[in-house]
């Protein structure tokens, strides 16, 4: 097979297509026939013409049963609405002027689903992991349930066959609407129907199985420009001993490759350690070390308590239910020191409280 060939079999492959059940009677349409009068063949893409035709429902029942939502959402009806995204409505109405039945799509679904994600991955990560600073805190959530993320889980439940969209350019009132921006959607709206159908707290646990189980590497997200000094401000704050380096381990100091590892401690506790070719390099990653553990220290499973768990576990109003509806228990954690600050609002040291009389 040459290379013209390989295109051509390559382009087709991409091409949307519409199985045989779904064609109309009336396949091909009007537009697609040439008028005997003339030689120039009228504007139709066919293309354009399988975008906008309706997903059979056996795809979307298939995948409402794939994902394990199929008893709690109607294929037809709700799958349907969540893969369709508002921006197809415009592209269906221009092909489409004389039709009175407009498809739903999932505007409403998307804003509240995305809410309610940041409601649950929000409590999660704060108390998973109690001393996390709020700046990485909103990178986490970010990296948990943020568009890119959405548009990933999206591509792995297989909903991007059953996504029906249309791709439009950036006005100076509308962002432009990409694919991934369409695909983040379906996600959202799933979660949102669950919790319109179920309960609250089948949402969230929908939304633990498939964003927030997943593994995130939170040590990138944690920089610091002068980690020395804020392990200092931080074990200040603990009430705790100066922090000290020591030199723990070292070869080849006069070689052209010397490593040495060095550790902080605070008073007979070694916080971390870190090695490098200088000491000065060790010294840093050791720093860096001991902030990271310090951080990312987060609560065993078996005792994390989240707050939605009061909310009935019925279907209904999470505001409006009675004594006759069962609530799940919740008992607050112990509050942890607040986040060490520093170099902040063009302050280069942080306000220390002053020493105890002696």
């Amino acid at each position: 097979m040459g290379h013209v060939q390989k295109r051509l079999v390559t382009g087709v492959s991409r091409l949307a297509s519409v199985t045989p059940s779904a064609i109309p009677k009336n396949f091909p349409p009007r537009e697609a026939f040439i008028a005997e009068s003339t030689v120039t063949r009228p504007a139709f893409d066919p293309e354009l013409w399988a975008t906008l035709q309706p997903v059979p429902t056996s795809a979307l029942s298939a995948f409402s049963h794939r994902v394990g939502l199929g008893s709690i959402l109607n294929a037809e009806e709700d799958v349907r609405q969540a893969c369709t995204h508002p921006s197809f409505v415009d592209a269906y109405r221009e092909h489409y002027p004389d039709e009175k039945r407009i498809p739903k799509t999932n505007a409403q679904l998307s804003v509240l689903g995305n809410t309610l994600l940041g409601l649950f991955a929000s409590e999660f990560l704060q108390f998973k992991y109690p001393y996390l600073p709020t700046r990485v805190q909103k990178q986490a959530l970010t990296a948990h349930v943020g568009p890119a993320t959405c548009a990933s889980v999206a591509h792995e439940i297989g909903a991007a066959p059953l996504l029906k969209w249309h791709r439009t350019p950036q006005t100076p009132t509308k962002p432009a609407v990409l694919h991934s921006d369409a695909l983040a959607s379906i996600p959202r709206s799933l979660t949102a129907l669950i919790y319109k159908k179920h309960s609250l707290l089948a949402a969230r646990k929908f939304v633990h199985s498939y964003f927030l189980a997943r593994q995130v590497d939170l040590r990138s997200l944690l920089r610091f420009s002068d980690p020395k000094k804020a392990l200092s401000e931080m074990v200040y704050r603990f009430g705790r001993e100066p922090p000290k380096s020591r030199l723990l381990k070292e070869t080849g100091r006069y070689s052209n490759s010397p490593v040495f590892v060095v550790g902080i401690f605070s008073g007979a506790d070694k916080l971390g350690e870190g090695y490098g070719s200088s000491l000065k390099m060790a010294e840093f990653r050791a720093a860096e070390d001991s902030l990271q553990r310090v951080f990312l220290t987060a609560r065993p499973e078996h005792e994390i308590q989240l707050p939605s768990s009061t909310f009935p576990k019925g279907l209904g109003d999470v505001f409006k239910h009675g004594p006759e509806v069962e609530e799940g228990s919740y008992e607050p954690p112990e509050l942890v020191a607040a986040e060490i600050r520093y170099g902040s609002a063009h302050r280069t040291t942080a306000a220390r409280p002053p020493a105890p009389r002696k």
